[in-house]
């Protein structure tokens, strides 16, 4: 396959507007933590700043309790993420996998 044949991958997520904003993460195993967005990559590796974790129950890993550990900066891999919002509110978006009929 010749290399202009390739197809170039590219995100469905813009992130760009979330750059030093406040946003949310939820990880596998059910960690959660909020930070201000200061980089990201396109295998969704993240830096966090003033990064916020959200303690679990010792009893139940997938129930968050009322405590909180202070951070800093910190970097996610992008393997573990599992969901990203913002801290301020959710924005409905089309469906990137559905096709587009022209009218």
């Amino acid at each position: 396959m010749a290399d202009k044949d390739k197809k170039k991958k590219e995100s469905i997520f813009d992130l760009s507007k979330y750059i030093d904003k406040h946003i949310r993460v939820k990880f596998q195993g059910g960690r959660e933590a909020s930070g201000v967005l200061k980089g990201f990559d396109p295998l969704l590796n993240l830096v966090l700043d003033g990064t916020t974790e959200y303690m679990r129950d010792p009893d139940d890993q997938y129930k968050l309790t009322e405590d909180t550990r202070q951070l800093g900066l910190v970097v996610c891999r992008g393997t573990s993420v599992v969901l990203i919002c913002p801290q301020d509110g959710m924005e409905a978006i089309p469906n990137p996998f559905i096709q587009q009929q022209d009218g």
